[in-house]
Parts: structure tokens; C-alpha cells; sequence
């Protein structure tokens, strides 16, 4: 059965401005801009003032319904991005052989000694990505205003360790993502 209107509003934050192009939104913010397509799905976004923007569906069925609120979740991270960014931390877990992470540049990251290879993994990060070690021992941070590029870039790393011809259960080694958080609250000038 068809729904014959469903819609939902994204509110939008003071400091941030939100542009609507043929489906394709563009949001900037005290810590950039960023924007992202939404060709592909068959929604309707209008801005409502300054404050609100609202997406509706026009005789839907269930799967077009919930494209409704992947929308709106995807232009809300995309306004936490630009305000307040996210932040990856993956930490290098080992049994036996220690794993070495170096970062070339904040562009690159090197893994050495996984598993005792002499094979050097070279992991780029994506555009707009920075990484950082961390005071921690064995602790890598990625930093960026996009979701989807920052949380890629950690997943990258992840696949780059994974254990080839052995039991996974036993040999758990590897560079794994332990916490995924936004960045902290924009200071109020």
C-alpha cells in the first residue's frame, strides 16, 4: 500500500547555512563545507525559513518510506560535521609480534610487523582525513569533518590487518576501531 504524503524536518543550528540544488544539499559551517547528492532517490527537500528544512515523499511504499529518514540522518551528520567534526580511535591489538603503526604526514599510515611480515601495509587516508597517534600506547587517531570518509579511512586500516590462512578465532591481531565520537562542542563567541 501506497502512503500518500510522509515528510520530516531537520533543524537547522544557528551558525550553520544549509543550500537545496536538484537534490543535492550543501552545508556550510564554522569548519567548512560539505555536500551530498540525493539524485538518485526521489524525495523532496524544501527549506522552511532559516531554522528547518523538510523532506517529504509523495506516494511512497515501504521502501521509498524509509529513505525518508536516511535522508535526514545524512544531511544531520553532515551539519554536526561542519560544526563540530568527528573523531575515529583505533587501537593495535597483538599477541605475540608487536605491531608498529607510524604516520607519514598525517596522510599516510605505515603498519609494521603484523604478525611478524616483513611486508610494510601503506594505508592512504582520504581527502580530508587527518591522522594523528595518540598519547596512548598502541592508539591512532582520525580526524574529519565527513563521516563517510573518516569512518572509510578507519575501515581501510582495519582491512589492511586482516589475518590471512590462519583461525580468526585464534589470531586476533590487528588495528581495530575502539571508539567513534563527534568532536567537541564549538566554543559560543
Amino acid at each position: 500500500m501506497k502512503t500518500i504524503l510522509a515528510s520530516k524536518t531537520v533543524s537547522i543550528p544557528p551558525n550553520v547555512s544549509v543550500k537545496i540544488k536538484s537534490r543535492t544539499v550543501t552545508v556550510k559551517g564554522p569548519r567548512g563545507t560539505l555536500s551530498k547528492s540525493f539524485k538518485h532517490l526521489n524525495v523532496e527537500m524544501t527549506p522552511i525559513g532559516q531554522k528547518k528544512l523538510r523532506v517529504d515523499v509523495w506516494f511512497a511504499d515501504r521502501r521509498q518510506l524509509a529513505c525518508v529518514r536516511t535522508v535526514c540522518s545524512h544531511i544531520q551528520n553532515l551539519m554536526t560535521g561542519v560544526t563540530r567534526g568527528y573523531k575515529v580511535k583505533m587501537r593495535s591489538v597483538y599477541a605475540h609480534f608487536p605491531i608498529n603503526v607510524n604516520v607519514v604526514e598525517g596522510k599516510e599510515v605505515e603498519i609494521r610487523n603484523f604478525l611478524g611480515e616483513k611486508f610494510v601495509r601503506r594505508v592512504a587516508m582520504r581527502k580530508g582525513v587527518k591522522c594523528a597517534p595518540s598519547g596512548n600506547k598502541d592508539e591512532i587517531v582520525l580526524e574529519g569533518n565527513d563521516l563517510e570518509l573518516v569512518t572509510q579511512s578507519a575501515a581501510l586500516i582495519q582491512q589492511s590487518t586482516t589475518v590471512k590462512n590462519k583461525d580468526i578465532r585464534k589470531f586476533l591481531d590487528g588495528v581495530y576501531v575502539s571508539v567513534v565520537e563527534e568532536g567537541p562542542e564549538p566554543s559560543s563567541e
